[in-house]
């Protein structure tokens, strides 16, 4: 029973350093959601106010506690620090928790993190910017494929996945131009498909497609509704796929496998 107990106690304490190493790495992909669309760099120079450009001091990097205890504001200039930052470092520790508590300690829990780590930044960049920087879809192509030759979901889903992940929204994309004269799905949304297939095989890239389209359906209907935006309002698809890749990747499998049931 010691023993047990010894081993719960060791579990729950890497839960813990699980959560703070993802709250530390959400204040990072705060950079990048910031830095990747202005084209500067995420290493230099260190982080500042994008406002008055004082250099922030450590205890101002503080994930989540220095936003609350500055009450949202820079201490040199007063000028509000958005909400977005202490968001993002919360989920992405929610996550890092998530993914430890579903993997434990195994090669798949580290490539599920980073995966979802780009799902974020992605997420962010597409909804303020409608762009998807190609350092992270490129890449993160290259890396799910790789990792899959070792890894779930093996190579043959993930070549698969990508393929026709790419390929898919490639040819959605160029009919609606043919039938419309105008763009309907931009080269990112086609990049970011491939390399969630690349990271989660094609049966889970296939329900993320189907999570990503049902839940920009329902938001397009709403803005419509409410007039904030007519038919032909573009909307960053990119955010769709980034949460509909999260769930998949979280309880796809599990959904696939209730779908599947109605046919047996």
């Amino acid at each position: 029973m010691a023993a047990a107990h010894g081993a719960r106690t060791l579990m729950d304490l890497t839960a813990v350093v699980f959560l703070v190493l993802g709250l530390l790495v959400g204040s990072f992909l705060n950079v990048c959601i910031y830095r990747l669309p202005r084209h500067e760099s995420v290493n230099w120079p260190a982080s500042h106010c994008t406002a008055c450009g004082r250099t922030l001091s450590w205890y101002e990097n503080v994930p989540l506690v220095s936003w609350i205890v500055l009450r949202g504001r820079c201490r040199s200039c007063r000028e509000r620090i958005s909400a977005i930052y202490p968001v993002v470092e919360a989920i992405t520790g929610i996550v890092f928790l998530t993914a430890y508590e579903l993997y434990g300690l195994s090669p798949l829990l580290f490539v599920r993190v980073a995966f979802a780590c780009a799902m974020i930044v992605l997420f962010a960049i597409d909804l303020r910017h409608r762009i998807l920087p190609n350092v992270i879809t490129v890449s993160g192509i290259v890396v799910g494929f790789v990792a899959a030759l070792w890894l779930p979901p093996g190579w043959e889903s993930s070549l698969i996945g990508l393929v026709s992940g790419g390929g898919v929204l490639f040819l959605i994309g160029e009919a609606y131009y043919r039938a419309r004269g105008v763009e309907g799905m931009g080269m990112g949304d086609v990049k970011m498909l491939a390399m969630i297939g690349a990271f989660l095989g094609w049966p889970l890239m296939l329900l993320t497609l189907i999570l990503a389209s049902f839940s920009g359906g329902i938001v397009g209907v709403g803005m419509i509704a409410s007039g904030r935006g007519g038919a032909k309002a573009a909307l960053p698809f990119g955010t769709f796929l980034a949460v509909g890749a999260l769930v998949a990747a979280v309880a796809g499998q599990p959904i696939v496998d209730w779908y599947l049931g109605f046919f047996r």
